[in-house]
């Protein structure tokens, strides 16, 4: 009989494997002399996280580069799901901009945020629509997919009782594609954070991203890790909220639920 996968085995099994490859860390740079320069033992870097995190500072950058995630966030899901449900209500539009979407989709994106600088300026504006751009096609893909799948039993049910396109997209439509929807979410929050802190890499005196772009420049390796640890951390609990969300307005997918056949 097999045995299933408990949920709370992560919480026992994660901190172990984080702990494993500390170690292995450790004992690389130990053994293997590496300089400081190049990779600092996790230790230093440890301590240089407990100083940032006493400096009033960082905090400062975290919300500067939080405010920038979540309006470019918010701006991508809203943009997301109106193009979304445009192409996939209107199928001529979609093979109209098929071939356009799809290029914006090849094109590197991160390559885009130079351009952002020069017509945004250096400050927020630049970061929020970078980061509004990489996430908002994970979320439109995802919204054309779940207005696409909606049953087409529900669908003729709903035709067989009149209903106006306005109360069949609003109560079959919607919820059936909202899976989908929040799924692309969860991606895009991701996408944002890395928006963000591209174009605050790339121009700005402000944010976890210049931070970044700072230490590099002063050759404070133990200062970037420590940045890019907040980093994680952020981007992390965004995803977690995110998909904390989707469980809390979609309980009934089998995403959620979890149930399987045995």
């Amino acid at each position: 009989m097999k045995k299933s996968f408990n949920r709370h085995d992560a919480w026992i099994s994660t901190p172990l494997l984080v702990l494993a490859c500390l170690f292995a860390w450790h004992i690389y740079v130990k053994e293997f002399h590496v300089p400081p320069i190049l990779l600092p033992a996790p230790l230093d870097v440890g301590g240089r996280i407990i100083r940032l995190a006493m400096d009033p500072r960082i905090y400062v950058h975290v919300a500067v580069t939080l405010h920038e995630i979540l309006l470019g966030f918010s701006i991508a899901v809203v943009a997301g799901v109106g193009l979304g449900v445009l192409l996939a209500k209107w199928r001529w539009l979609e093979r109209a901009l098929s071939p356009f979407i799809v290029a914006l989709q090849i094109m590197p994106k991160v390559a885009l945020a130079p351009i952002f600088i020069v017509w945004f300026g250096f400050g927020p504006g630049s970061k929020i629509i970078m980061a509004a751009v990489l996430a908002v096609f994970p979320i439109m893909i995802n919204t054309v997919l779940g207005i696409k799948s909606a049953d087409r039993g529900h669908r003729d049910l709903m035709m067989s009782l009149c209903a106006s396109p306005l109360a069949t997209f609003r109560e079959m439509e919607l919820p059936g594609a909202l899976p989908y929807i929040l799924s692309g979410a969860e991606v895009g929050i991701v996408l944002a954070v890395i928006g963000a802190v591209v174009g605050e890499y790339l121009g700005g005196d402000q944010g976890l991203g210049y931070l970044t772009a700072a230490a590099l420049n002063a050759f404070d390796v133990e200062t970037m890790f420590a940045v890019v640890f907040v980093l994680t951390l952020l981007g992390l609990g965004l995803y977690l909220l995110v998909a904390a969300l989707r469980r809390r307005l979609t309980p009934w997918h089998p995403s959620v639920d979890g149930r399987r056949g045995v």
